[in-house]
């Protein structure tokens, strides 16, 4: 009875705010169903991170909600939600309160709605079709803590939205909308901008890092346009429509392809020291993202081909918790200084000359996470480890 009373009073005083859901139709709930028309764009999407982006799919993803639920006490699907904003924005359960975390501390919560809307097939994909295709407005005029599915309006379930303005198919409504043709960066930043941690610390802002150099999110991370086909309904004298298409797999800081020559470098000696310049020819930051993520600039010092001594230096950022101890990007409420290479600028480091030496070898290379958080999060992946190589140098010493 007195859990009863006690769940019944939290409801009474508990403020929600959330976003309208919308519900998906069967028809379009998961990938599978779009293969009739978009076979070779779901295959590639498939491969995709932002297939990845369900809890279930991503190790990373995975490890910080959990630190995140155990470090702040809140329940595991109470993050999960607030998480979703983003990372699963076609949940049916968009906010949580006061009474959810009662319910889930007592274990009352495995039928409650939220676990349901977590359990849904609908989000198992993460960022699928019918995430960015489905919607209808982007309010970009909103204030900049509200982001993914707060910023958004969805269209009707069975309207699609894309970039060609005489798209039609007898399987659902087809609209244009510029912001997937003319102004691609709108959608792209209604996630990828702003991350807050729980105690509102801007950690990365990819946004306000942007540098309008004439290169879009999109020149990268879906390439160039291509003579092609965006569906094989044949509406073009009965032959497929062939238009000037982008790639879906979404290729980014995961993906090797994307770092080698992605940064410039340049190698030279003043007096005693080596100066290392590293250019960014890209329009945001580097390393930028979901913060921890890291430069590595390698270098080895030989007489002859005799190694005398290898050094590495790190363009990374640390983060600090309330108590000023190491933490994650998501709970911290400070950072050490931002090392990383503006957008369409460069950083120089500089290092003594090793006594003796007459060559030095410079490579850079980049991790998606540092040895810190890596360790807090104890992620076994081999990805979290790997160095992708950038670039490299070699110039003789005087």
């Amino acid at each position: 009875m007195k859990k009863k009373l006690l769940i019944i009073a939290a409801i009474s005083i508990s403020t929600l705010f959330a976003a309208e859901p919308v519900e998906v139709d069967d028809r379009f709930s998961d990938s599978t169903k779009c293969k009739a028309c978009h076979l070779h764009i779901v295959n590639e999407w498939e491969h995709s991170w932002h297939a990845k982006s369900h809890y279930e799919n991503n190790e990373y993803f995975r490890a910080t909600t959990d630190y995140v639920s155990k470090k702040t006490r809140k329940s595991l699907s109470g993050v999960q939600v607030q998480c979703a904003t983003c990372h699963n924005p076609r949940i049916s359960v968009t906010s949580t309160g006061i009474e959810h975390e009662i319910i889930a501390v007592m274990g009352l919560d495995k039928d409650s709605e939220v676990e349901k809307a977590l359990e849904s097939d609908v989000i198992s994909e993460g960022i699928n079709c019918v995430v960015c295709h489905n919607i209808g407005a982007i309010y970009s005029d909103k204030d900049e803590t509200v982001r993914g599915i707060n910023r958004v309006e969805w269209t009707k379930s069975g309207v699609m939205v894309g970039p060609f303005d005489d798209a039609m198919s007898p399987y659902h409504k087809v609209e244009h909308r510029e912001y997937m043709d003319k102004d691609p960066n709108k959608l792209c930043f209604v996630c990828h901008a702003n991350d807050r941690s729980a105690s509102d610390f801007v950690f990365v802002n990819m946004e306000k890092e942007y540098v309008d150099g004439g290169k879009l999110c999109v020149d990268c991370h879906m390439g160039s346009k291509k003579q092609g086909i965006a569906a094989t309904l044949r509406i073009d004298n009965k032959k497929p429509k062939e238009r000037e298409v982008r790639g879906h797999a979404f290729p980014g800081a995961h993906t090797d392809t994307m770092w080698e020559g992605a940064l410039d470098l340049k190698v030279e000696q003043k007096k005693k020291e080596v100066f290392i310049s590293i250019i960014n020819s890209n329009p945001h930051n580097i390393p930028s993202g979901f913060g921890s993520r890291e430069i590595i600039a390698e270098l080895v010092f030989k007489k002859s081909d005799e190694v005398l001594e290898t050094k590495a230096l790190s363009l990374t950022t640390y983060y600090k918790d309330k108590r000023g101890k190491a933490t994650i990007p998501h709970l911290a409420v400070s950072s050490s200084d931002d090392l990383s290479v503006p957008a369409n600028g460069k950083r120089v480091l500089k290092t003594p000359v090793q006594r003796g030496a007459d060559r030095v070898e410079v490579t850079l290379y980049y991790r998606l996470v540092n040895n810190e958080v890596h360790s807090l999060l104890d992620l076994r992946e081999p990805i979290w480890s790997q160095k992708f190589f950038i670039a490299s140098k070699s110039i003789s010493l005087k």
